[in-house]
């Protein structure tokens, strides 16, 4: 079992190298130690590469997204918790791809495959709870939509972020029109 403090150190150095790596994707693992409020032997017994830790961020964050989507659907109707997961969706990926230079191939490949089959899950009890209500069309698929919003986090950010346009093209195109 691990101890209580092992796991705040844990938490308190993925949540700086969160923050550490939103601010600028070069910070280095003493950078994160530092912000963390651990030492660099702590840092390495958790993480022992920038590739082990930046995976862990991601898988983090993975978590929580996935996490999300039943209390969104406790919340409001089901295309506006689909609206606002995968806004969520779109930032955690648009920051995926800003650490991109700091990962392998390999890792890069770890990343989709392990994040595939939670994302699509929670992808399919948002469009199921729509489905049953009848508020989504009932051929909706969940590996279509991950595949269109792939596209999403692609639009430029700048000097307009057209996502949330396109966001709103595809859930209308979700929509049951009745």
């Amino acid at each position: 079992m691990v101890r209580s403090d092992a796991r705040e150190n844990r938490a308190r150095i993925l949540e700086a190298a969160r923050a550490a790596f939103a601010e600028d994707s070069a910070t280095s693992m003493n950078q994160v130690a530092q912000r963390a409020g651990v030492g660099a032997g702590t840092l390495y017994r958790n993480f022992p590469t920038r590739e082990a830790l930046v995976l862990a961020v991601y898988q983090d964050e993975v978590e929580r997204i996935v996490g999300i989507a039943p209390e969104l659907l406790a919340q409001m109707p089901p295309l506006e918790a689909l609206r606002h997961w995968t806004t969520d969706l779109v930032e955690a990926m648009r920051r995926k791809h800003g650490l991109g230079d700091a990962l392998s191939p390999s890792a890069h490949q770890a990343m989709s495959e392990q994040s595939y089959g939670p994302v699509i899950a929670a992808i399919t009890a948002l469009l199921d709870a729509g489905k049953k209500d009848g508020s989504i069309r009932p051929d909706a698929d969940p590996g279509d939509f991950l595949q269109l919003t792939g596209a999403l986090w692609r639009a430029a950010s700048s000097p307009e972020d057209r996502a949330p346009h396109m966001l709103a093209l595809i859930l209308d195109g979700l929509r049951t029109h009745r």
